[in-house]
């Protein structure tokens, strides 16, 4: 595995799109402070830049480098979640503009119990790009065998199938989280 996310990092580096496990279904990343490659994926996946991307952080350190202010909640949350769980933060910084919402926020969510996407985002060092692996408005792929070729085929590097262990096969729930302590349920 080591040797393959040495191999998902040169690719990201570049500018390049990767077909990768999270922990919760496969998705088509990037590196979500260029936007030459996220406008890469929008084309993919088919997608209007109009709608924001959902983007993983390996841990709050990262996401404390990508949002003005981080609310108190969101770190309770983000440590004893049990479930995927996306949230989003007002106030995006250092990413690329088309990644961010209209209003300025951005979906962040720090996954758990998938090895490979963990691993990939400390050794990255910066949020990668995490939309499902489909045409916009198809069904999101549990497994590497459920991605369309037309998607299979845009990606300039797969994981290997095996890597998938940990995901639950289902989108992450997202609530968005305002300074002032609001709470929004988007998607349970």
């Amino acid at each position: 595995m080591k040797e393959a996310i040495k191999k998902a990092v040169e690719v990201l580096k570049q500018g390049g799109i990767i077909l990768y496990p999270t922990d919760t279904i496969w998705g088509i990343g990037c590196d979500a402070t260029n936007p030459e490659a996220v406008e890469k994926v929008y084309k993919i996946k088919q997608r209007s830049d109009s709608k924001s991307l959902v983007v993983l952080a390996a841990d709050l350190d990262m996401i404390a480098l990508h949002v003005k202010e981080i609310p108190e909640m969101a770190i309770t949350l983000v440590e004893i979640t049990d479930k995927p769980l996306t949230i989003i933060y007002p106030d995006a910084v250092g990413l690329a503009p088309n990644v961010v919402a209209e209003d300025g926020s951005i979906a962040i969510r720090v996954p758990s119990g998938n090895e490979f996407c963990l691993q990939l985002l400390k050794a990255f060092r910066k949020p990668i790009v995490s939309t499902s692996a489909n045409i916009s408005g198809e069904k999101a792929p549990a497994h590497l065998k459920d991605v369309s070729e037309a998607i299979a085929s845009a990606a300039d590097w797969t994981a290997q199938p095996s890597w998938d262990a940990g995901a639950t096969g289902k989108a992450s729930s997202i609530i968005q989280l305002k300074v002032n302590g609001e709470v929004k349920i988007v998607r349970e």
